[in-house]
């Protein structure tokens, strides 16, 4: 079996249709919302959860079971219905089309799947079993999330501004490089742990200096 290549999409201002109205179609509506893609939902009915996303506007309804014109100009489509023959013609039409789709559980008629994604700020981790068990997927998340702390997303937001920085004043690449090494290894993980934000100071500035910056 050929493995599954992972990447992170830009879903902003795409269309990404969920087929299906009930609990499963609520997630993953809530999470692509997220992403800030534009989402239209298909069902004749809608969780609680689901109206008041769109009486917010934050999503498009169309009250009827899905057809395949609703199909026609979608990104990405996920199937969250009980109904087997629906799922089985929506993931025949995405292929045939190259339509990325996603059927919920069932794994066979998918052309990607969600991991399970820690998230700390700018920083991401995620986990994919391939659709074998999303359980398993979610419980080695729940592990890292013990790990990942939220001094990640304070010393990645750190590492953004050192590197813009960097861009600006120090025109030599292996320079930039070598502060940015000497900052990733330095011990500023646990110092932003521990909120000593003056010696965190102290890390950078020998890191430049060390460095000829």
């Amino acid at each position: 079996m050929t493995e599954f290549y992972p990447l992170y999409l830009r879903l902003e201002g795409e269309k990404c249709l969920v087929v299906g109205g009930g609990k499963v179609a609520e997630r993953k509506v809530k999470k692509l919302l997220e992403s800030g893609a534009d989402i239209v939902v298909v069902s004749p009915r809608l969780t609680p959860g689901l109206a008041a996303l769109k009486e917010q506007a934050r999503i498009t309804h169309i009250e009827r079971e899905c057809q395949e014109k609703d199909l026609q100009d979608a990104f990405l489509v996920f199937s969250a219905t009980d109904d087997e023959e629906v799922n089985r013609r929506v993931a025949e039409y995405c292929i045939k089309n190259k339509i990325l789709v996603n059927i919920v559980d069932d794994p066979q008629r998918c052309s990607f799947f969600v991991p399970a994604v820690v998230r700390q700020g700018p920083l991401s981790v995620a986990v994919s079993t391939n659709g074998k068990s999303p359980l398993l997927a979610a419980r080695i998340r729940e592990q890292l999330e013990n790990t990942f702390g939220p001094e990640y997303a304070d010393f990645l937001e750190l590492l953004g501004q050192v590197r813009v920085d960097l861009l600006q004043r120090v025109p030599e690449h292996h320079k930039r490089r070598e502060v940015l090494e000497k900052i990733v290894q330095s011990d500023i993980l646990k110092l932003y742990k521990e909120k000593r934000y003056d010696k965190i100071k102290e890390r950078v500035q020998h890191a430049y200096r060390s460095s000829g910056c």
